[in-house]
């Protein structure tokens, strides 16, 4: 019976141990500050509405967490939920959300891009950008309310063109 009990004390000072150090190398993580998220969806706001468009934008931090969320003057209702779901999906999948609508169409990738879509958030439209900082994604914006997709994504793209000196 002793004996079990000492192994029971050993394995448990090895875990111990290996906990311990294990937090010695904890990583650093890049986080997007409230100021360049606003910048952003104020860029993007801005270039949208120039050219006429009515639309929502919202940016997301690195866990999907809204940060801004603007609905522009006369943007339809649905424009809100879509702009941040679109910002989601960008986040997730860490690239363009056009890139989850594309997949779709591709008979290669259609299973695997259906079956994601049926996750809470993600949406397969264009609009939606991650917000990069190097290597790392400290979250995405999302825009919905333009004529088409692609130009709810320029106007994201303008939003991030605004800050891109920020982001090294």
């Amino acid at each position: 019976m002793s004996t079990h009990l000492f192994r029971g004390v050993a394995v448990a000072g090895v875990v111990f141990v290996s906990a311990s150090t294990a937090g010695a190398d904890l990583p650093t993580q890049k986080t997007l500050p409230v100021t360049v998220a606003l910048a952003i969806a104020q860029a993007t706001y801005g270039t949208c509405l120039a050219q006429g468009y009515r639309i929502s934008v919202h940016v997301v931090d690195r866990t999907g967490e809204t940060i801004v969320a603007l609905r522009g003057d006369g943007a339809n209702p649905h424009t809100f939920e879509n702009s941040r779901r679109k910002a989601y999906t960008a986040l997730t999948f860490r690239g363009p959300s056009a890139m989850l609508a594309k997949n779709l169409a591709d008979p290669a990738t259609a299973a695997v891009a259906q079956a994601v879509t049926t996750l809470p958030g993600v949406i397969a439209l264009g609009g939606g950008l991650p917000i990069r900082a190097g290597n790392d994604i400290l979250g995405a914006v999302g825009v919905s309310g333009a004529p088409k997709p692609e130009l709810d994504e320029a106007c994201a793209k303008a939003g991030l063109d605004k800050v891109s000196d920020q982001l090294k």
